[in-house]
């Protein structure tokens, strides 16, 4: 019987609440797909005066190209397989959302400290709980350094959330306060890297974005992948035994 090699340090993740996985892709792949954005920006790179926005938002919502690329990726699949369990996670198409941050300009007033929504309510709207159903990529488009936007991650903070959180299911406004409190104490470190890697985070570490103070613009997506059963305390995946106290 030959057994694969893990591709992500799945004690790490279950310790610190995130693992990175580098090369997911090849770097070509991420640089792709990051011209593809800029086209449907309407910026340019060769022109920082046009750059007169922290954020721009763009989003993919087909999986077309290089952005499909990311997402079939088969040392991917291999990760989730190793922190939600095989058959424990729905495979994805599309990157989603991508929060294109910029240098130069005064920043955005969006960097507080929270997990994101991964609860679906009855009408529609999402929210946090302790037990959530999504999980959270962080996945890179070009190169991050720290001082480029990077998202700001608190190290073992997952535990924080599920102690504050517990089942209860708040709306993501009113949580955010509640988990920064709670982890205020946690070390910082930043989702850095190249085109191609890609940030596994627990569902329940906090994070935030950070101020622009480099030079580059951040191209990065953020991909939720949906769970076949919410996150629990307990023994089995990497997921679960992240959040067991």
């Amino acid at each position: 019987m030959v057994t694969r090699m893990s591709v992500v340090d799945v004690d790490r993740f279950v310790a610190e609440g995130f693992v990175k996985l580098e090369a997911a892709v090849p770097r070509e792949v991420g640089d792709a797909a990051r011209a593809l954005v800029w086209q449907q920006i309407g910026l340019s790179p060769d022109d920082p005066s046009s750059w007169d926005r922290p954020v721009v938002w763009a989003a993919d919502l087909t999986g077309q190209g290089p952005f499909g690329e990311f997402m079939r990726s088969s040392r991917l699949h291999q990760a989730l397989d190793e922190l939600a369990g095989p058959g424990g996670w729905v495979p994805r198409g599309s990157l989603g959302n991508m929060p294109i941050r910029f240098p130069r300009v005064a920043p955005a007033d969006d960097r507080g400290w929270h997990i994101d929504a991964s609860v679906a309510r009855p009408d529609g709207s999402w929210a946090v709980s302790g037990r959530p159903e999504t999980m959270l990529l962080l996945v890179l488009l070009s190169e991050v350094g720290d001082d480029d936007a990077a998202t700001r991650i608190r190290v073992g903070s997952h535990r924080d959330a599920v102690r504050v959180l517990g089942e209860q299911v708040l709306d993501p406004f009113e949580a955010g306060p509640l988990l920064d409190t709670a982890s205020k104490d946690r070390p910082v470190t930043h989702a850095t890297g190249q085109p191609g890697d890609i940030f596994l985070v627990h569902p329940l570490t906090v994070h935030a974005a950070d101020e622009h103070r480099g030079t580059r613009p951040r191209f990065m997506a953020q991909a939720p992948v949906f769970l076949t059963a919410p996150v629990s305390p307990g023994e089995g995946t990497a997921l679960a035994r992240a959040v067991l106290d």
